[in-house]
């Protein structure tokens, strides 16, 4: 399983789209407090439109206590500062849990954390030209690395709403 875990995420509208990443590929969403907003701000649910409700939520007081809560978990940490590209990391496992730890958006995530974590350090390429992504797309491109692993292994490869051959049968009616 897929877990995201944002360090003091600061924007609302960040975090309600990977509110609605994280209900599109049944990840669980970890927030390290404090936030920059409240859970029940207006722009934070229109983000994340309805699914708030539905994904599997957890909230920690500190970072002390996610490291208490989850100590055996694998964490990666997602940092500019790594060397290492996410894409390197083998991510395939669909039995093991993987934890993704993003950084708030002004400043990534602390150093203390980083050490001792080299080997678990990842970098999304980019040009020399860019600073850093936009949290919420850098959520959604480590994210789907792992599920594209595992083969996007439990997730719908089809339109499931309105149907397997809904395209078909539009393009037939035209």
């Amino acid at each position: 399983m897929i877990h995201i875990v944002l360090y003091q995420p600061e924007i609302p509208q960040n975090t309600g789209n990977i509110i609605r990443t994280c209900m599109a590929i049944n990840a669980t969403l970890h927030l390290i407090k404090p936030l920059g907003f409240s859970l029940d701000e207006k722009s934070l649910k229109r983000a994340g439109m309805d699914y708030i409700n539905d994904v599997e939520l957890e909230v920690y007081e500190s970072v002390e206590e996610f490291y208490q809560k989850n100590e055996d978990a694998d964490i990666y940490y997602v940092t500019r500062y790594a060397s290492r590209p996410h894409s390197s990391f083998d991510l395939s496992k669909v039995t093991k849990d993987y934890y993704f730890m993003f950084g708030k958006e002004s400043s990534g995530i602390p150093h203390e954390l980083l050490r001792g974590n080299k080997d678990k350090l990842m970098r999304i390429p980019m040009s020399m030209n860019a600073r850093s992504l936009n949290l919420s797309n850098s959520v959604a491109i480590v994210a789907y690395e792992a599920c594209r692993q595992q083969e996007y292994f439990d997730l719908s490869t089809f339109e499931a709403i309105k149907g397997e051959d809904f395209l078909e049968s539009e393009i037939k009616d035209d």
